[in-house]
């Protein structure tokens, strides 16, 4: 059995972010807005992932958080990718993510041996926030993003990396965790 993985932390729920989430809902059709009680900070990418090779996995989610700390982090901004001009993804950025980029440059080496390729595009701590489906009304959009552009929507303590299982369902994406790693040092 294959599910479709991903290794991430989790952005707690805000009242600014489920504002932002609200406000983008209405903004435009086009977008599919995450839940803000799914969001999360996703590490590594794995896609379809064999039930057989979570431990392994979990080894090299250990492995590459070895000696990592609890730190803070505070997730901040707006924008989208691959810009505001044209938006496929629209997002919510952090700060103070460094630990987890080194983890995820530990995790690219650890996972390759197990047949999950490396990213080509260098590691970019950011929240995916919605997916742009379709190209109507998205001027409402740019202007809710440019609002928000440096508002601080909350901060929290990464303690934990999760691999998780994503489901697609007609509502959305549905996350549950498989395994969870905590941040010891």
């Amino acid at each position: 059995m294959t599910f479709r993985g991903f290794i991430a932390v989790d952005i707690p729920r805000s009242p600014a972010l489920d504002a932002l989430a609200a406000d983008l809902r209405k903004a435009s059709p086009s977008l599919k807005v995450v839940a803000t009680d799914q969001l999360h900070l996703t590490v590594k990418f794995l896609g379809d992932t064999e039930e057989g090779l979570i431990p392994e996995i979990v080894a090299a989610i250990r492995e590459a958080t070895s000696g990592a700390q609890p730190f803070e982090m505070r997730v901040r901004g707006t924008g989208a990718f691959p810009s505001l001009s044209r938006m496929n993804v629209i997002w919510v950025g952090v700060e103070g993510a460094e630990p987890l980029a080194k983890i995820a440059e530990a995790l690219e080496s650890a996972l390759e041996s197990l047949g999950f390729p490396r990213e080509r595009r260098s590691w970019k701590a950011h929240v995916t926030l919605a997916r742009v489906k379709g190209s109507r009304d998205l001027e409402p959009v740019r202007r809710v993003l440019e609002s928000h552009a440096t508002d601080l929507f909350g901060t929290s303590t990464v303690d934990v990396v999760h691999l998780k299982k994503s489901v697609l369902t007609p509502q959305g994406a549905r996350y549950t965790i498989v395994e969870s790693v905590g941040l010891r040092g």
